[in-house]
């Protein structure tokens, strides 16, 4: 699978889709220092009520979500793209340190530089409670398998 820098505009539904996927990836290592060299050095994010900008700053956020989100296990799904402009929509699942499971639901716009870096990132995501049994993710730790269906199968 290719990194997501490797990915550059302009994209075509393929490599659209390409680079979900490598950004999906990249997240479910929960590797907060990868998954910052996908985005411009300068890259400006807002998640939910957070504003962040830079690497620096994407670490430090990471960092702190993933201490807090264990378990996580995520899932993308590719919504919409242009020349330079990828909207998805994602699913993931973690546990809290007191152990209650949680499912995400979210929208994000992604912007890119010409070299393939995310230079703004604007998600949108809403937790809702479940119980373990009613989890949908359960492969190991790390990417997602390549023949688990991910969102496709998953209407809510």
């Amino acid at each position: 699978m290719p990194k997501p820098t490797d990915i550059r505009p302009p994209f075509t539904r393929e490599t659209a889709i390409a680079k979900v996927r490598a950004a999906e990836d990249a997240w479910n290592t929960r590797d907060p220092n990868r998954v910052a060299l996908a985005y411009s050095v300068n890259s400006q994010w807002r998640n939910r009520d957070s504003f962040v900008q830079g690497r620096d700053q994407i670490v430090a956020f990471l960092t702190g979500k993933w201490d807090a989100e264990q378990e996580y296990r995520l899932a993308k799904q590719l919504w919409a793209f242009t020349d330079n402009r990828i909207a998805v929509r994602f699913q993931y699942e973690y546990r809290n340190a007191s152990g209650k499971w949680f499912r995400a639901y979210g929208n994000e716009n992604w912007e890119f530089d010409d070299d393939g870096l995310m230079r703004r990132r604007e998600a949108s995501i809403n937790d809702y409670a479940i119980d373990e049994s009613d989890r949908k993710f359960h492969w190991p730790l790390g990417a997602r398998p390549d023949n688990d269906a991910g969102l496709e199968e998953f209407v809510q």
